[in-house]
């Protein structure tokens, strides 16, 4: 009889049960991995003596390496969470609470950064020193923590007293009850109990991704002048939709109003590439409005990310615990706009007013507003609310107990029912939700109710609306199309030595839209055009390589092969609906002639070409940047089995050609390949660990500054990556 089994959920995700010993263990934690499990009958509503709730896993296995391919492998939160409420392991006099804790396992790393990173999850900043450090008043502090603690029941408690932590080292160590866990590889792990065994691998193949546990149709979004696009109505707990959250357009440029599990799902389906946006609003750090922050770091610039300094320190904090980072690692990624809550803020012509919001965290809601032609619009998000009832019993006689006000709890009220021309409301109810009962007199021209994923009762119905993925609100439209204007900003940016009333020789052809899974150019053949990337996303397939690299609005496809008419060196083909400016291959070569271009054209492109097809460079990296790269790069020829002995502390070396072996207590500990990039420590100006390069073939190497690679967000985030791959492929 066997009496372990196991199941592969998504590509480097796996579930093994032992059920004799009820041990169910989820091996692997990305983001909405609990939706999957739901979907894949893991997780089921049950009764148990009389109760409702839901079973489940009762421990995780942390991949060692957290990054992998762009994206977090551990982000245990909602797991946790499904745990501890949902099967009720904490609940007192609930059946589902045997004493049992939640158990996590993996590194020693991983599992403490895991029980920080929860830890800052349930409870955001964590004392009156924290809060008035990110710039709340002692008053403020004060009243602040009260809440705080009336919606922890009283207590901050460490993570270590809601759950246990299990370390794999070198050797074999016992799980419960007879089962053990041992590491057989590389991020790779061998479970045993009794005679039977299994081996997990928690190493997601090269471009390969964590899948989306739902599935989304394609839109084709015109950029309006001030409009709403309905990105997610759901919750951590929906299968079947996206966490709530909002695409915001003011004058064609996009903003994100929070950043949910499986956001490059999202923003491919509604055909938005990474560089088109300008800026995330992010009401606070839940999981569910979070996990896709990584989305954001694989641009090609610093995105602007607008918070409030308490929802900001918050999140900071969070995502310091997550990756072991610095708190100011948000600042390497992301141009930092802080707002003031309680005002109206203005950006760029469009005004925002955050306002603050009961939540176990930090938490802001947003109202929006622009002018038009017949006065303000304005758009209200009211994302992680609580309901007036809930409110309502925390309000305290005695100011010594935690809790609220009754004046803070009329002002909250107030603040709750503004009334907006559309306003989106959380309904996700319990004690941290919203109730749609609340807003049966709200004056809101139009509401759309989220946060759930239960059907809506006729009662809510009569209340507000609801929106399927992608419906757009216009609530000023656009007179003009702004793909032109994003078509003469790139180019004004790629030449900008170049007389303005010359591009228009460029913008003067046509804007063709491509629809999902279109080839636009094949690999070997001549083609007329070469095209300017203006929205959404195109894969470069580079032939006899596996690697995919993903293109984003502003990208120049098929430059060199159409000006040159020889064959392309790539299949380029649309991952979503996709605008591009056509222009054709020998007007493009007469416009570079013409502009005393060419020499620089011809010197750099071959290195333009090669920078384009490694995974380090070849996404989301504008031409500006490739062209500073290529022209700052130093070639260093190695012969076979020579020694390189000049690494520089300042640079990082990128291999063009051959292979180099990396060395290090008289051991091969890796083979590095064309592509492939090395000493990517001195991007973050940390010590490298002592080891050797050794050309095994004769070898081509390409140096180039540090500092000049650093401020890319996506090559300082896939640097990281490789980093944090290194380390986690020794257990460590």
């Amino acid at each position: 009889m066997l009496r372990m089994h196991k199941i592969n959920i998504i590509p480097g995700v796996s579930w093994v049960e032992i059920p004799e010993i009820d041990l169910y263990i989820l091996c692997g934690s990305p983001a909405d991995i609990v939706k999957h499990l739901m979907r894949r009958g893991m997780i089921v509503s049950i009764e148990k003596k009389g109760i409702t709730c839901e079973n489940g896993p009762n421990a995780i296995l942390l991949s060692d390496i957290p990054i992998q391919n762009g994206m977090f492998s551990n982000l245990a939160e909602f797991p946790v969470l499904q745990m501890l409420y949902r099967q009720g392991m904490i609940l007192p006099n609930h059946p589902g609470n045997t004493g049992i804790k939640p158990l996590l396992m993996g590194s020693e790393t991983q599992v403490k950064r895991q029980m920080q990173y929860i830890f800052r999850g349930n409870y955001g900043l964590i004392s009156e020193e924290e809060l008035i450090e990110a710039g709340a008043t002692p008053e403020e502090a004060a009243w602040m923590m009260s809440m705080k603690l009336r919606f922890a029941f009283g207590r901050i408690l460490p993570t270590e007293s809601l759950l246990d932590g299990l370390f794999i080292g070198e050797h074999e160590v016992a799980i419960r009850n007879g089962a053990t866990i041992a590491r057989s590889g590389a991020n790779q792990f061998r479970i045993r109990y009794r005679d039977e065994s299994v081996t997990v691998d928690l190493n997601l193949p090269p471009n390969e991704v964590y899948l989306s546990p739902y599935p989304l149709g394609y839109s084709n979004l015109r950029r309006e002048y001030f409009a709403v696009v309905h990105s997610g109505q759901g919750d951590g707990w929906d299968t079947d939709n996206p966490s709530m959250s909002s695409i915001l357009m003011h004058q064609g440029h996009i903003f994100l109003i929070d950043v949910g599990p499986n956001l490059v799902a999202c923003l491919t389906a509604l055909g938005i590439s990474i560089s088109e946006i300008h800026g995330i609003f992010h009401t606070h750090g839940h999981d569910d409005h979070f996990a896709g922050i990584t989305t954001l770091i694989r641009a090609g610039h610093r995105i602007r990310y607008y918070a409030t300094p308490l929802v900001l320190a918050s999140v900071s904090k969070k995502l310091s615990a997550l990756l072991g980072v610095e708190e100011s690692f948000m600042s390497d990624f992301f141009d930092i706009r802080p707002l003031i809550g309680g005002v109206w803020n203005e950006i760029d012509g469009m005004e925002v007013k955050p306002i603050f919001s009961p939540h176990p965290v930090e938490t802001s809601l947003f109202l929006f507003r622009a002018r038009g032609p017949n006065g303000y619009r304005s758009y209200a998000h009211w994302a992680d609310l609580a309901s007036f009832e809930v409110l309502e019993k925390m309000i305290r006689e005695d100011p010594a107990q935690p809790g609220i006000s009754r004046s803070f709890f009329e002002t909250v009220r107030e603040n709750y029912l503004i009334p907006a021309d559309l306003k989106k409301i959380d309904i996700g109810g319990g004690m941290i939700h919203g109730q749609a009962r609340d807003y049966r007199h709200d004056r809101s021209e139009k509401i759309v109710f989220a946060h759930t994923s239960a059907v809506l009762t006729p009662r809510q119905k009569e209340i507000g609306s609801s929106a399927t993925f992608g419906t757009m609100d216009v609530l000023i439209s656009a007179m003009q199309e702004y793909t032109w204007k994003f078509a003469h900003a790139y180019l004004t940016n790629y030449y900008e030595g170049v007389s303005g009333n010359r591009l228009p020789v460029l913008l003067n052809n046509p804007v063709r839209t491509f629809n999902p899974g279109t080839i636009i150019i094949r690999s070997g053949e001549t083609h007329r055009d070469l095209f300017l990337i203006l929205t959404g996303i195109v894969e470069q397939i580079q032939e006899g390589s596996e690697l995919i690299v993903s293109l984003s609005a502003g990208s120049i496809v098929g430059d060199i092969s159409a000006m040159n008419a020889m064959p392309a060196i790539a299949t380029f083909r649309t991952s979503c609906f996709v605008q591009c400016l056509c222009i054709p291959g020998d007007l493009y070569h007469e416009f570079i002639v013409q502009n005393n271009l060419y020499a620089n054209f011809e010197r750099l492109q071959d290195f333009w070409t090669f920078l384009r097809t490694t995974w380090i460079f070849g996404e989301s990296v504008n031409l500006v940047n490739l062209t500073r790269i290529a022209m700052a790069i130093e070639r260093i020829l190695l012969e076979e089995k020579q020694i390189f002995s000049g690494v520089k502390p300042d640079s990082l070396y990128l291999i063009q050609e051959g292979e180099v072996e990396r060395w290090s207590d008289d051991q091969i500990q890796a083979i590095h390949q064309p592509g492939d990039c090395f000493n990517e420590e001195s991007v973050f100006q940390i010590m490298p660990d002592p080891c050797t390069f050794r050309a095994r073939t004769p070898s081509l190497i390409c140096r180039m500054p540090a500092s000049l690679v650093a401020d890319i967000p996506i090559v300082r985030w896939k640097l990281l990556e490789v980093t944090e791959r290194r380390r986690g492929s020794s257990g460590a």
